[in-house]
């Protein structure tokens, strides 16, 4: 052979080779490092078509599984849940089509596909080796989100919500809502009856599909008051100062007068001026509303919220975020007004305003909320153990010191002191009224246990007339997790 002919022989063999390398790493990329996300694309079908052939790991809480696998066949796994509808909005639901809650936000984990649980790593992936799904240790305590739901459930409102956070650590503790749904209806194999309880599901006025104390926004009511007295604080007055109340406040350029409750005619809010702490333990209308009007106006306010998380969709699991909680940004005194007593365009979740208690409560200390303590690989073994972080800081020590004092208030001689004896140390009541609608939002955050006070409650329900009856509610949460 002539030596040109060998050259052009062994140019094409260098050519051969490096493409055979190329295409080579190519797959290696592809299955190694892209096929987590190729097996979620939305487009990929076949995502859907084996998910039950999986033994997934189990979510447990307290000791006790929450949700399981079951086998039903040679090959199938039917997914169980304990007490479904109680612990709906932490466990969510691992279906035909989708996945909510724990089940979406660790979903790779307990199915074995999360890089955590590899245990050749890259190997295992290339030979398409199956790991074992590992167990997902969520924060809730059982008994006391038991105890949340048949609370909510029992007190006659129509919608509710309930959220308890371990103000140090942010741990959510109970994550309530009703009306709420069985999961286990959802997570049937048989794609027609899936359909069917989807359809039902979805076709109720009320969403008991949605988890409420995260996902659905409404008007806090007095409790957004908290805010307020929290950016006056911020901006130099003391619990003891004097301020601004009167029976009614014309806010500059507004077409009619923001009112004190008529259950407050002739009591301490209709005074010209009367201490913050006892303006926020009697909810006067008029002086929050001239706060946020005026003194110290709709920025301060407005920064406030944002310090204790307004704005923001609060990540509390792996992908898992609220809808963010808003107070309105606006040069119109009347509108912030409006808002600073938590009406208008103010609307907040319950876990958001279990945030702002459990601030108060943690010196000033936003810390993220987050429904996962740890996650077990199959052997038992801690994988992942989720710390606890900070978010921002809200108030000083002392201001917060200030805030718990307006709060205890509250329960010792203000609009909560039908909660005193109770387990609730500190809080503050809300009622707030919804255009077009026959009821009204009622809502209570607060602290508890009287003897080490270390839980932070939101609860909002939904009914007709007035009353506090979201704080009895937070009394029986608070009893359960202190029993």
């Amino acid at each position: 052979m002539e030596p040109g002919i060998d050259r052009a022989v062994a140019r094409i063999w260098v050519i051969t080779l490096l493409l055979i390398l190329a295409l080579l790493v190519n797959v290696t990329y592809v299955q190694g490092f892209q096929a987590q996300g190729l097996r979620d694309d939305p487009l990929n079908a076949r995502q859907f078509e084996d998910r039950f052939k999986i033994d997934r790991g189990p979510i447990v809480a307290g000791g006790e599984r929450l949700a399981w696998s079951e086998q039903v066949g040679d090959d199938l796994y039917q997914r169980r849940y304990k007490d479904g509808a109680a612990f709906a909005p932490v466990t969510g639901y691992f279906s035909v089509f989708s996945q909510t809650g724990l089940e979406e936000a660790e979903n790779h984990f307990m199915d074995g596909t999360d890089d955590r649980l590899a245990t050749s790593g890259l190997v295992d992936k290339l030979i398409g080796k199956h790991v074992p799904g590992g167990t997902v240790v969520s924060t809730v305590d059982p008994d006391a989100q038991r105890a949340a739901y048949e609370a909510l459930r029992s007190s006659g409102a129509g919608r509710g919500a309930a959220v308890v956070l371990d103000a140090r650590t942010g741990a959510i503790l109970v994550m309530a809502s009703t009306p709420s749904y069985d999961p286990n209806e959802v997570s049937t194999l048989d794609r027609e009856k899936a359909t069917e309880a989807f359809d039902r599901l979805g076709d109720q006025p009320r969403k008991p599909l949605l988890n409420k104390a995260a996902y659905e926004l409404f008007p806090p009511g007095s409790t957004f008051k908290t805010v307020v007295a929290a950016a006056a604080l911020r901006s130099g007055t003391g619990e003891d100062a004097r301020v601004k109340a009167g029976r009614s406040y014309k806010p500059p350029g507004a077409g009619q007068a923001i009112n004190n409750d008529a259950g407050d005619i002739g009591g301490s809010c209709d005074l010209p001026q009367i201490p913050l702490i006892e303006a926020y333990a009697q909810s006067c209308n008029t002086t929050f509303a001239y706060m946020g009007a005026q003194k110290p106006g709709n920025d301060a306010v407005n920064a406030q919220a944002g310090r204790f998380g307004f704005g923001d969709r609060i990540e509390f699991a792996d992908g898992l975020k609220s809808a963010p909680s808003s107070f309105p940004a606006t040069d119109q005194p009347s509108l912030s007004a409006l808002g600073s007593i938590g009406q208008g365009s103010t609307v907040a979740s319950p876990l958001q305003m279990a945030m702002v208690a459990a601030a108060v409560l943690n010196d000033g200390e936003v810390m993220r909320p987050r429904l996962v303590d740890r996650l077990r690989a199959p052997d038992g073994s801690t994988v992942d153990k989720i710390s606890s972080r900070r978010m921002s800081r809200a108030l000083t020590g002392d201001q917060a010191k200030q805030m718990r004092d307006m709060m205890e208030a509250v329960v010792e001689r203000g609009t909560g002191k039908s909660l005193r004896g109770t387990s609730i140390l500190g809080g503050k009541t809300g009622t707030a009224d919804v255009e077009g609608a026959s009821y009204n939002d009622r809502w209570f955050i607060g602290f508890g246990p009287r003897s080490d006070p270390r839980y932070a409650v939101a609860v909002m329900t939904e009914a007709s007339g007035y009353g506090i009856e979201s704080g009895p509610v937070a009394a029986r949460i608070v009893d359960a997790l202190d029993g």
